[in-house]
């Protein structure tokens, strides 16, 4: 189990993260008055790779401004995460409110604006479920990742499991 240091995150995070009643999850309220939620949970979307799925809740469902401190947080968190060099981390999208998209637009613009961006393998997909939603998943890993071949073929079958419909 994966386990990330607190003290180092708050450190460089303009929010202050505490810790949850649940492992790698942490709680902040922003200067907006919106109570988040965010850390990993561990997913078994690639089998043999031990990888977590990135969790960014909004808990008191208040509209979300343009926070660049929340932005910074997030990226403090993730870089704690990825101090471990065979980190592996997935995002899916909400798509509870149709608004799967904008979420993918933001978390991808949050990335390519990151410093630390050419760190990163990111992958991403779209993956149409039964009822037709498009559910958008996006896979990160550090370049120098140990096993970074085998997790980029997973990810590749994992969709393309995904995309062949049983018939």
């Amino acid at each position: 189990m994966m386990t990330l240091n607190l003290q180092r995150v708050n450190a460089c995070s303009p929010y202050v993260l505490q810790e949850s009643s649940r492992p790698l999850l942490y709680e902040f309220i922003t200067d907006y008055g919106i109570d988040y939620t965010i850390g990993f949970a561990l997913s078994d979307l690639l089998p043999g790779v031990e990888c977590y799925e990135f969790v960014i809740i909004n808990s008191n469902n208040r509209k979300s401004l343009r926070d660049y401190k929340l932005r910074e947080t997030v990226y403090a968190l993730i870089y704690e995460f990825f101090s471990q060099p065979d980190a592996v981390m997935i995002y899916l999208c909400d798509t509870s409110d149709g608004k799967q998209e904008v979420r993918q637009r933001l978390f991808a613009s949050w990335f390519y604006s990151a410093d630390r961006k050419y760190s990163f393998n990111y992958l991403s997909s779209t993956i149409t479920d039964d009822e037709g939603v498009e559910n958008i998943v996006a896979l990160l890993f550090r370049i120098d990742h140990p096993r970074a071949v085998q997790i980029s073929g997973e990810f590749a079958r994992a969709v393309q499991l995904f995309h062949e419909k049983p018939e």
